[in-house]
């Protein structure tokens, strides 16, 4: 990771090419307890199938169709017609069925990973048994793994280093938390990184103005009423939340980057419903708080090393894709700049 940052030192270097590159490594080893280093082995096949499997357009009709009438889907099925290439569906059926019969093989190894954690409660005799996961449940779920966390994590990524970019006097503060947080380069430790309040400031600002799920949507469980607005049991409410988290009513000249927004003296002031890059409530994303480490660790190792600037390929503003989960329509290109000549972990 930062020896390929280092590799283009005072250079200008797409953002995509190491978080994306960082979140599938993450994915692979924390669902499947598989180590790619897709950095360095960009043609290996779980890689390249997993790639292909996320090129998925949220604006295409059959997408669409299976989302707005799911009561289709067994017609779909009995066409042989799929959302996904065949290929990339039978090749995760697989693996995932030969890394369950290997580990079922060898009980003596302990693993921990989002597989081993369902398998293991497939043989629960805790679980009822109209809920266990069958094996086709248990590779959706997989799935589901790699979509959630991939796309969202490099484009969130990329979009903190921008404004990072953009704003120097922000970066040079992050430096200096960083730096008094994690004296001499040492390694990010969990407990360090839940001090790092001016790191989560600039986290939580950045999915204030990039949030991934720009809406979300509810089913109205029974009839309601609210504010003279009846909603019948069964409609689906949908959420605006990025309407919500650029709307100046709540946010104080909404379009700027200002982490102190969420600073402890300011956060409490803040209304939890006008902030909702996770969703809110027992029904929030569940990947919430692995999301938030995954991404503190990254920007400390990286920041540890390396700053960012402006180059003349940076698209400033940067202009955001209409197409599914909210991405920048270009990939973010920004020039790397070791701090000091030396590289952590390199």
């Amino acid at each position: 990771f930062n020896q390929f940052c280092a590799n283009f030192n005072f250079q200008c270097l797409s953002l995509l090419s190491i978080f994306g590159a960082y979140s599938m490594d993450v994915i692979t080893a924390t669902s499947f307890g598989v180590n790619i280093d897709s950095l360095n082995n960009p043609q290996d096949p779980f890689v390249e199938k997993t790639k292909k499997l996320l090129k998925v357009d949220f604006l295409d009709p059959l997408f669409l169709s299976i989302t707005l009438f799911p009561f289709l889907t067994p017609i779909f099925e009995a066409l042989n017609i799929s959302m996904f290439p065949k290929d990339t569906t039978n090749f995760l059926k697989n693996s995932v069925k030969r890394m369950k019969e290997s580990r079922l093989q060898d009980k003596q190894k302990h693993r921990v990973d989002f597989l081993q954690l369902m398998i293991d409660s497939q043989n629960s005799k805790e679980t009822e048994s109209h809920k266990v996961l069958s094996d086709l449940e248990l590779m959706a779920q997989a799935i589901i793994f790699i979509f959630a966390g991939y796309e969202t994590t490099s484009s969130i990524l990329s979009f903190i280093m921008y404004e990072l970019a953009t704003h120097p006097d922000v970066q040079q503060k992050l430096h200096k938390e960083i730096d008094a947080a994690l004296p001499n380069k040492t390694p990010a430790t969990y407990d360090a990184l839940v001090q790092m309040e001016y790191l989560e400031m600039v986290v939580n600002e950045t999915l204030r103005l990039f949030p991934i799920a720009a809406r979300l949507e509810r089913v109205c469980k029974k009839d309601a009423e609210i504010k003279g607005v009846f909603i019948p049991k069964g409609v689906v409410v949908m959420i605006p939340t990025y309407v919500l988290h650029q709307d100046p009513k709540y946010w104080p000249e909404p379009e700027e980057f200002r982490p102190e927004r969420f600073s402890k003296k300011n956060k409490d002031n803040i209304d939890p419903y006008t902030y909702l890059p996770f969703g809110i409530g027992p029904r929030n994303c569940i990947g919430m708080r692995f999301a938030l480490m995954n991404m503190k660790l990254a920007l400390a190792k990286i920041l540890q090393n390396f700053s960012f600037k402006p180059c003349k390929e940076t698209q400033i503003p940067v202009k955001l894709s209409p197409r599914g989960l909210l991405q920048p329509e270009k990939p973010i290109v920004l020039k790397v700049e070791s701090r000091d000549g030396t590289i952590s972990g390199a």
